[in-house]
């Protein structure tokens, strides 16, 4: 009997197209994505940007004139939580080591590594949408896991996904998480002042004829931003790297670097970044200045086994300018490899991972 109405069942879903629906949260703005299944193909999608975190009735009805279409629809969240993470242990005696278990949820990804965020986060999101539904809550850092796993299985390297009011950072050798950091923006309040911190810098340097023409860097150390670079100026004399004061020639350190992905750098370099202006430099300072803090913690926590790194790769989702890249050339010393991307498809792809399509 049981197979007759799994066999119902599996022909009742052929007759109908399945409906993904994924809701990703930005800061002031909720964009929803949806895409309609025929089988494995995409039929048709849509994607409309709201001005809105509370869904209100327009939200409503795009979402349900989809949701009508098939009995076969489901809906997904990008987890947006401040307080979420990931942890590189699956060991229930070491969760207390990188959050409170009591107050998170969290699961295990690949008997490896744990990702974890608020119950209380999960309660509200679950509420805000209750006139349809939230089938799967995802986080971030599987998402960024997905979208680099050709190079995540390979060597050490930081990979960060730069949304619009935060980045998720996370540092991966050989598909084993090592760290990994949710770091939200500054609201609008925060990021005015630190334009005008950076403002009041320049005028300073103007007082003391100092300038830059177009072949030199900006010396970012110059600028005091909340002692951004305090936690790397903590990391001590480099003979704290072990081994690496052993060496005898320079060129000795190629077993310690990583080696540049040179099919990846040639494709990148002709993808063009977003035009430099006052906005993008004040936004892309500020994430500059959190994946800077962010190393920092890794090489200064205790808790994560830190090695050097020396590749950076970023899952560009709002277009970042050529500004960021510079500053993490010229000030951190990293090769950057940028891919862009729509966060939104990206939700969906994880979605069709989740049903096996």
């Amino acid at each position: 009997m049981w197979d007759w109405l799994v066999v119902f069942s599996r022909i009742l879903e052929a007759l109908y197209n399945k409906v993904l629906i994924n809701i990703v949260q930005q800061g002031t703005k909720t964009i929803v994505y949806v895409e309609v299944l025929a089988k494995k193909d995409v039929k048709n999608h849509a994607y409309k940007e709201f001005d809105i975190i509370e869904p209100n009735a327009e939200m409503i009805d795009f979402i349900q004139q989809y949701i009508k279409e098939s009995p076969y629809y489901y809906v997904s969240f990008l987890d947006n939580s401040s307080a979420q993470g990931a942890a590189p242990t699956c060991l229930k005696s070491k969760f207390s080591l990188y959050f409170d278990i009591d107050i998170h949820k969290h699961k295990c990804f690949e008997n490896k590594w744990s990702f974890y965020t608020p119950k209380e986060d999960l309660q509200a999101v679950q509420k805000r949408y209750r006139n349809f539904g939230i089938d799967y809550i995802f986080s971030p850092f599987i998402l960024l896991h997905n979208f680099f796993k050709d190079k995540i299985s390979s060597h050490i390297a930081l990979f960060v996904l730069v949304e619009e009011n935060a980045i998720c950072v996370s540092v991966f050798e050989h598909s084993e998480l090592l760290y990994a950091r949710y770091m939200p923006m500054q609201n609008d309040e925060e990021d005015m002042l630190l334009k005008n911190d950076i403002e009041d810098e320049e005028e300073l340097e103007e007082l003391e004829d100092l300038s830059f023409d177009d072949n030199e860097s900006i010396d970012l150390e110059d600028i005091d931003v909340d002692d951004q670079i305090e936690a790397l100026e903590d990391f001590g004399e480099i003979e704290d790297l072990g081994d690496i004061e052993d060496l005898d020639a320079l060129e000795d350190i190629d077993q310690f670097a990583d080696h540049k992905d040179i099919e990846e750098e040639l494709l990148e370099s002709d993808e063009e970044l977003s035009e430099d202006n006052e906005e993008n430099f004040t936004q892309d300072f500020q994430r500059f200045s959190l994946i800077e803090k962010a190393i920092g913690y890794f090489y200064n926590d205790d808790k994560y086994e830190s090695k050097f790194i020396e590749n950076i790769y970023l899952a560009d989702t709002i277009g970042v300018s050529s500004d960021l890249k510079k500053f993490l050339e010229e000030e951190l010393f990293l090769n950057v490899y940028i891919r862009k991307t729509d966060i939104c498809v990206e939700l969906s792809e994880l979605t069709k991972e989740e049903l096996g399509i």
